[in-house]
């Protein structure tokens, strides 16, 4: 009940849409319900009246029937627009909801995505929101329509024989104990769907990030097992939903056929006898107010279906909103105008996981300008640094600070778009080489997109392609080389005109030598009169930084420039005769 009171406030922005759906169902409801009433009078008062002449009769039966035809019309036309309108509600509904979801999923923090799969997050983005969306747009609006429905007629019924609609009452409780009973097992098989349906995805998409490392291991017939062993896991789970959503249809039809027997045998009974409590129209009208009955509750058995379908994707939809983002924005959050770049870390602790600490007790300070080459071996924290300072995460003691200002005093959102990275594997959207370079950023035209791409040496290799600046690339960069990418990423950190740069050097390891040259000139371009920290594994990078940071295990070791590390004759020195003796140096 708590999640269905939640689910049904994403309606309350639309009250007025809603208020006048909830007219046009109390007047559909009225009008319908009302022809029923129409078929007792002309059954007795023109039927079955003999008393009165034919002609007249015959007058009051027409008179009568084109009441019925009108009231028809109307209330039927009525009923189309107001479920236009319900059904236009439900999409606003689900519309809100869904970039809620989305919204929060690019609010999460990275520790989230280090440990949550695609595959999961992409069920709950797509089908768990489908999952609500027949539900919303029917089952919101459509279930206070089905309820008017019902007490209409059983308003009308009790108002035309209080006798019958007894007898059709007494038999209520036991066809609503029998559905709830099956809307539990259908919950509960429909939380087996959704999970396993998660599974089956994060299996899905981890094969696919991962089908080059299957081919060349020929692991192609394990991943089938797999993938068989969870898709026949869901299969089960689909069957066991239709099993119990089945019996809805034959539980309220075994009804209805129940409630017409007893109404025949008790109204029959009356009739025979010469009882003056019911007539031959009220016997009729009965028979057609239980058709109707049943109408809309087989309506609202359906939609119960749906809603414990759609509640188990609620359950898990909720569960993603509720989650912490742990990394929150301030209510007033710091905006300098411009950030001078000085960075400080102060006695910083930091675990992935708790009292795994990746950082211990980590302090070094970094001027304006200064060129900063972070080297260590791997697991030493190097990129943690650069995370933190980005607050992807938050540390758990001691503090990040930027030209004195503690990193959690700024909006998140403003804190990155300060930030530049030129990382080594760079991410290609889909879209337009000029898309790929601005990311849509309002203020930067095509002749600053060309200005940039001239400065990091991307313009000669983007204008030999075909459609140049307007070719389309996939999320790949299919047909561009990684040493294109890389420069095509630079031109991107470029344009947004970042405060502060942060690299990894490795960039530059799988590259040509004149593809090098290329990157290194647009990297110094990059790191002109900007603090920037290198995640260094290149002598080049480590000889020119004007200082470098030595970490081991998430400590820093020693600091220094390159002379001065050289002459301690310590942990540095040992790492720099392995890179000097590396291939790749």
């Amino acid at each position: 009940m708590k999640m269905a009171k939640r689910l049904l406030a994403y309606s309350l922005p639309h009250w007025r849409w809603l208020t006048l759906a909830l007219i046009l169902i109390i007047f559909t409801s009225l009008s319908i319900n009302y022809l029923p009433v129409l078929i007792q009078r002309m059954t007795d008062q023109c039927l079955m009246n003999t008393s009165s002449p034919a002609a007249e009769r015959i007058d009051l039966l027409l008179k009568l029937s084109l009441l019925y035809i009108s009231i028809a019309a109307i209330g039927h036309s009525v009923r189309y627009f107001q479920g236009l309108l319900t059904a236009w509600i439900g999409q606003k509904i689900i519309y809100d909801l869904r970039l809620e979801v989305f919204r929060k999923v690019l609010r999460m923090q990275q520790a989230y995505f280090d440990q949550t799969a695609i595959g999961t997050l992409m069920t709950r983005v797509t089908s768990d929101i489908e999952r609500l969306q027949h539900f919303v747009t029917e089952g919101v609006v459509g279930t206070i329509a089905d309820l008017f429905m019902l007490f209409g007629i059983m308003g009308y019924m009790i108002y035309i024989s209080p006798v019958l609609s007894l007898t059709i009452f007494i038999t209520l409780p036991f066809l609503f104990a029998l559905m709830l009973y099956i809307n539990i097992k259908l919950r509960n098989a429909n939380r087996d769907i959704r999970d396993r349906q998660s599974q089956l995805n994060a299996l899905i998409q981890e094969d696919l990030t991962g089908m080059t490392t299957i081919q060349l291991f020929s692991r192609e017939a394990t991943a089938v097992e797999d993938f068989d062993r969870r898709n026949t896991h869901l299969r089960s789970a689909y069957f066991d939903e239709v099993r119990w959503f089945s019996l809805y249809f034959p539980t309220v039809e075994g009804g209805q056929a129940l409630s017409i027997l007893l109404i025949i045998a008790v109204g029959g009974f009356m009739l025979l006898h010469g009882s003056t409590v019911i007539t031959l129209g009220i016997f009729v009208a009965f028979l057609s107010y239980i058709r109707d009955f049943f109408r809309p509750l087989g309506s609202l058995s359906e939609k119960a279906g749906s809603f414990q379908i759609a509640l188990a994707s609620v359950e898990r939809i909720f569960a993603l909103l509720d989650t912490d983002e742990e990394v929150n924005n301030p209510k007033e959050p710091a905006s300098p105008e411009r950030i001078a770049g000085t960075i400080a870390f102060e006695k910083v602790w930091f675990a992935y996981t708790e009292d795994n600490w990746v950082i211990k007790d980590l302090s070094f300070s970094i001027e304006p300008g200064q060129v900063i080459a972070v080297v260590g071996a791997t697991g030493a924290g190097k990129s943690t640094i650069i995370n933190l300072i980005g607050r992807f995460y938050d540390v758990q003691k001691g503090a990040v600070t930027i030209d004195g200002l503690n990193v959690r005093e700024f909006n998140t959102t403003d804190l990155r778009q300060r930030l530049g990275y030129v990382f080594q594997d760079p991410f290609i959207f889909t879209g337009s080489v000029a898309d790929n370079i601005s990311l849509n950023t309002p203020g930067i035209d095509r002749a600053d997109i060309i200005r940039i791409a001239k400065t990091v040496n991307a313009h000669a290799f983007i204008s030999a392609m075909p459609e140049g600046y307007d070719t389309i690339m996939n999320e790949r960069g299919e047909g561009l080389s990684l040493g294109q990418k890389q420069l095509l990423v630079m031109a991107r950190t470029l344009v947004q005109d970042p405060e502060l740069l942060f690299v990894l050097d490795e960039a530059t390891a799988s590259v040509d030598t004149a593809t090098e040259i290329l990157i290194q000139d647009a990297l110094s371009k990059l790191m002109n009169n900007r603090t920037s920290i290198v995640i260094a594994h290149r002598l080049s990078t480590i000889r020119h930084a004007d200082r470098i940071l030595v970490m081991r295990h998430g400590e820093l070791v020693d600091q220094g420039s390159h002379e001065e590390l050289m002459a301690h004759d310590g942990y540095y020195r040992q790492l720099y005769e392995l890179l000097l003796h590396s291939p790749d140096h």
